[in-house]
């Protein structure tokens, strides 16, 4: 199974962010535009895992401690050159405390054997791929909601469409 772990949204959240996502894509010639049910953060990408793979996963997840805490989006822009296409996304404040939770939950796969990326933890909501628009990066009206749980994304395309769908959800 393809996985990733996910901070996932709230329907009020979530709404939020489809009011920027159709804002992005109505100033938009072309691109390929999130669907409002895999809207999330990412917080460590697994790739393809086997079944102990899974169990050690969740072990690294069960192995953090979290409180519940506040995120933040704050504004949008893109990854990519000015000209052409670019992904586009929400971006959400790097609190202490999520950077505490990136930084544990990262050291946790790492310790049980997972080839985790350490670059600089940037999170996002990705609002739309290959993106040909007019609209720039800026800061846009606060918004954001409690956070109460990560989950174990798996990904998949089920007719055709990417599909994202909890396999285990750990709650502080």
């Amino acid at each position: 199974m393809r996985l990733f772990i996910a901070i996932n949204f709230s329907d009020p959240t979530k709404n939020s962010l489809l009011a920027l996502r159709d804002e992005l894509r109505s100033r938009s010639e072309s691109g390929s535009f999130t669907l409002p049910e895999n809207m999330h953060i990412t917080l460590a990408f697994l790739g393809e895992c086997n079944t102990a793979e899974i169990a050690a996963v969740k072990a690294a997840m069960d192995s953090i401690s979290f409180e519940p805490f506040e995120i933040c989006i704050e504004r949008i822009g893109r990854f990519g050159g000015a000209q052409g296409e670019a992904l586009w996304w929400a971006g959400a404040c790097v609190s202490d405390t999520l950077a505490v939770l990136h930084h544990d939950l990262t050291d946790s796969l790492i310790t049980s054997g997972f080839s985790i990326d350490r670059r600089k933890f940037s999170p996002h909501i990705t609002l739309g791929r290959r993106v040909v628009t007019d609209a720039v990066p800026r800061k846009i009206k606060p918004f954001g909601e409690t956070v109460r749980r990560i989950d174990l994304m798996k990904s998949e395309r089920v007719n055709g469409r990417l599909t994202y769908t909890p396999i285990y959800k750990r709650t502080p």
